[in-house]
């Protein structure tokens, strides 16, 4: 079987930090081909700022098009896209407007509330209930994920980067996180 895992990562959060750099690694050992989307160019202090927000959504949705313009999905029997922050509104975009969208699986590393804009079908969405780009305790996310019936996986005391001040504490629960995405990924 062909597959697929694209990856999108965020603005500051690339795809050689934890969360990217293991669910990568995860989907390769699973027999996925994996591509990551290089996209650059954002403005400075973004958090906060709905305008510069979407200016950084715009410029990344254009930017990761392109790269997967020469992309034959229709080729590929499963395909995963694996997003962070930015890069999960930025996948559900691209797979909105996809012809194979119906068969595009996500991993949704703490999503931005822009995500939910558009259906995600088959995911699992990760998210942290100290997360200030999405309100912290009060974060829509859980609600957004239980109206769609994704499960929604929340790290408590997390931030944006699903990362507490314990770096033990960070350690268990990454290893937690990459326990549940593989065995979203493998569907055991």
């Amino acid at each position: 079987m062909k597959r697929l895992a694209v990856i999108f990562p965020g603005i500051g959060y690339t795809a050689d930090r934890p969360l990217l750099h293991y669910s990568r690694r995860i989907a390769e050992q699973a027999g996925y081909e994996t591509r990551i989307v290089p996209y650059g160019g954002f403005p400075k202090k973004i958090k906060g700022d709905r305008s510069k927000m979407r200016k950084a959504c715009e410029s990344a949705c254009a930017q990761a098009k392109e790269f997967l313009a020469n992309l034959d999905l229709a080729s590929y029997e499963d395909i995963l896209f694996i997003g962070k922050s930015i890069g999960t509104a930025v996948a559900a975009a691209i797979a909105a407007g996809s012809t194979e969208k119906e068969r595009i699986r996500f991993v949704v590393y703490t999503p931005l509330e822009e995500t939910f804009s558009r259906p995600l079908g088959d995911a699992i969405v990760f998210t942290g209930s100290g997360d200030p780009w999405v309100g912290g305790e009060t974060s829509r996310i859980p609600e957004l994920c239980a109206e769609r019936g994704i499960p929604c996986l929340v790290t408590e005391g997390a931030n944006h980067s699903l990362e507490t001040s314990d770096p033990q504490t960070d350690i268990r629960n990454l290893e937690k996180i990459m326990e549940q995405t593989a065995a979203f990924i493998t569907g055991c």
